[in-house]
């Protein structure tokens, strides 16, 4: 018999003696089953994304541009606003969305302006940043890493049953590589936005997925990208949403092995060339898109 525990889910079930949904029933997830709750989640976070994106942007438009593969110039303007819509619209308890969702956005902003600044920006990937601490230099990315982990923690550690310290610390560890696979796409116009627009179906987070819509036309013009802000707010609250669907310790522990497996395979191979390679992926990846 397996000795592996029951992750968050199951803990919780049990704790419930099976009187039903995982999500306190006064909450915003669809597990509560009321009648046109998922209508009124898209429309949450619909409308935040849309109003956010219009919203004055800290230290004026100019500080939040950059240069994109193709170099144009692109606004991060949606990253923030999509932090906040896809916490306004996840199907989760609210103060544990809140948490990985404002803590992905917050800290991927950081990064997003410190990042930018010349002694860091040769810093990237996981090796880039593991090889500047050896050196005693501590990056935006080193800094988001351990914030995004620590704020995995407070977000599982929030949900409704109080789930073991085991399970808190694998969830948090799909949290916090979740945010980064999503960072790590958003190399492309769209690439990002259509994979969380995907794992937001099938996770059955209608109001994530209403947030990514909106932002989504914007993305694929070339006219904004999502930057560290807004794909680590993304990737995280999706990253809760799977934890939160997940029934034994064993399956969490084997979404972190893929989502562990995926960042170190991205310091030895191109997404981008692999995806080129693979006519469907590439035919998906360039759907939209500005030629």
């Amino acid at each position: 018999m397996s000795r592996a525990g029951p992750g968050p889910v199951a803990a919780l079930r049990r704790a419930g003696a099976g009187r039903g949904p995982v999500i306190a029933p006064d909450g915003p997830g669809l597990a509560a089953g009321r009648p046109g709750q998922g209508l009124v989640a898209a429309l949450r976070g619909a409308a935040v994304a849309a109003g956010a994106a219009r919203l004055p942007l800290p230290g004026g438009p100019a500080r939040w541009e950059r240069t994109n593969h193709r170099g144009h110039t692109v606004s991060l303007r949606s990253g923030p606003a999509l932090s906040l819509a896809v916490v306004a619209g996840a199907a989760l308890p609210q103060p544990a969305a809140a948490v990985v969702g404002l803590a992905g956005g917050l800290l991927g902003a950081y990064d997003d302006v410190a990042g930018a600044t010349a002694p860091q920006r040769g810093a990237k990937g996981l090796r880039g940043h593991v090889g500047a601490l050896r050196q005693g230099h501590v990056t935006a990315g080193a800094v988001k890493l351990v914030g995004l982990s620590a704020a995995g923690v407070g977000g599982l550690a929030l949900l409704p049953g109080r789930p073991p310290p085991v399970d808190v610390l694998l969830g948090a560890g799909v949290v916090a590589g979740s945010a980064n696979l999503v960072n790590l796409l958003d190399l492309r116009p769209g690439r990002a936005l259509k994979v969380g627009l995907a794992g937001a179906v099938a996770l059955r987070q209608p109001g994530v997925a209403a947030a990514v819509a909106v932002l989504l036309p914007d993305d694929l013009r070339e006219r904004t990208m999502l930057g560290d802000a807004g794909a680590n707010a993304l990737g995280a609250v999706l990253g809760l949403a799977l934890v939160e669907r997940m029934t034994s310790r064993t399956a969490t522990a084997g979404a972190l092995g893929v989502l562990a497996a995926l960042t170190v395979a991205s310091e030895l191979v191109s997404f981008s060339r692999v995806i080129d390679a693979v006519a469907p992926l590439r035919a998906l990846d360039r759907l939209g898109r500005a030629t």
